[in-house]
């Protein structure tokens, strides 16, 4: 379902700034371009929302990712400027693969300490609202909404209705462009008439010392958190596919969610990370996952095994007043760090995994393996009904799986 496209005022003011020249055709939903800022070049990248269910398929991961890999390799500036829901939901499998595949290209672009800048129109919801989150900054226009889940969607899980007025006035309290301002210093709101050149020469300096930068980033977002939150201190581990997974012995506990120890099988020796429980993730896990991975950069291993048997992330609107999406992303950086240092890490989904959840841990991942029986989806049947009205039925296979590019292989370990 196409939609007629009003011209953005701050989309408007972005091409004027940079003299922005538009670099071949559209390809579905990407637009990309160029412009220069005081005499030096800048990449332009443009998701729009052309079509419902979500912006970003196979034809502008096509696009879009071999720029992110130019701008890593030369560290060059660029404006990424989203209007979109994320990944194009109404593909199925093969939109979360060339998610997967965007998605990794861009942490590569942001962990090498290439300036990103986001601009955000109306909508900036799921894996968009990632996309933003690698950016070193971010512009909002004043009537900008961006959370992991939309509107509809946190409606749904709340038991509300989109159009009850309560509703629309928490949702906006908590999702909107003036409550991300508050959030972080790096975001800011623009006003009618500003002038970009300003804002684009902060956003777009070189940037030194990134890892320490993301490090600290991960100390304030805990800051966001209650002070009042009690840690769990987990109990020994016992999982039958752990058990076969590690045949030279597992030690691992889990607390609340979050699994960490050793395993050892016959290539060695290898960390444990993993996000397990039937729960929706939330942004306290999600912190406390991140934790445990950067505290793994102190001495980084030769090999970490990310272990995800979690289905979703959370549609609550307590968690969306912190900013999910940047805790969801907060997630991807240390273990893109580990991966820059030279640690292999790979993830394997035990049980059940999708959307930005899956997203975030597969996109560091040299390696994604799925157990037999494993089962790996866009996003719930709940949150498809919300976007699209109805859930399609998914009987996905190994097979499907390595075609669409969301998991390599299939691991038999005698459990079934």
């Amino acid at each position: 379902m196409k939609r007629a496209l009003a011209a953005d005022p701050l989309l408007e003011a972005l091409k004027a700034a940079i003299g922005f020249e538009l670099v071949g055709e559209p390809a579905g939903n990407a637009t990309l371009g160029r412009g220069s800022l005081d005499g030096k070049p800048v990449h332009v990248a443009l998701v729009e929302n052309r079509v419902a269910s979500g912006s970003i398929g196979s034809l502008e991961v096509a696009r879009l990712a071999p720029l992110f890999q130019i701008v890593a390799r030369e560290r060059s500036p660029l404006v990424l400027c989203l209007d979109s829901a994320g990944a194009k939901v109404s593909e199925g499998l093969k939109a979360l693969g060339a998610f997967r595949r965007v998605y990794r290209e861009a942490l590569a672009a942001a962990i090498s300490g290439a300036p990103m800048a986001a601009v955000m129109g109306r909508n900036t919801y799921g894996g968009s609202s990632m996309l933003a989150h690698l950016a070193g900054e971010r512009l909002f226009s004043p009537g900008t909404q961006l959370a992991m889940s939309g509107p509809s969607i946190l409606a749904a899980s709340a038991g509300m209705n989109v159009l009850d007025e309560m509703f629309r006035a928490m949702a906006e309290a908590s999702i909107s462009a003036a409550s991300r301002a508050k959030a972080s210093p790096v975001n800011r709101v623009w006003q009618a008439g500003e002038a970009l050149e300003a804002w684009l020469r902060e956003a777009l300096a070189p940037r030194a010392g990134v890892l320490k930068a993301l490090h600290r980033r991960h100390g304030a977002l805990g800051k966001r958190l209650s002070p009042d939150r009690a840690a769990d201190p987990g109990q020994d581990v016992r999982r039958r596919d752990l058990d076969r997974l590690y045949p030279g012995g597992c030690e691992a506990r889990e607390g609340a969610g979050l699994i960490t120890g050793i395993g050892r099988s016959e290539s060695g020796e290898e960390r444990l990370l993993g996000l397990v429980g039937k729960t929706p993730l939330g942004a306290e896990r999600a912190w406390r996952f991140a934790d445990a991975a950067w505290k793994l950069m102190e001495s980084p291993p030769a090999r970490v095994r990310v272990l995800l048997d979690c289905a979703t992330h959370a549609a609550r609107l307590d968690d969306e007043r912190v900013v999910l999406s940047e805790f969801i992303v907060g997630m991807s950086l240390p273990l893109a760090a580990l991966a820059a240092r030279g640690t292999r890490v790979e993830l394997t989904i035990l049980g059940e995994a999708g959307g930005g959840v899956y997203v975030a841990l597969a996109g560091p991942a040299t390696h994604v393996s799925a157990l037999h029986g494993a089962h790996i989806r866009v996003l719930p049947g709940s949150a498809l009904t919300a976007i699209l009205g109805e859930a399609p039925e998914e009987e996905a296979t190994a097979f499907d799986y390595k075609t669409a590019g969301v998991a390599e292989e299939e691991l038999k370990l005698g459990l079934y």
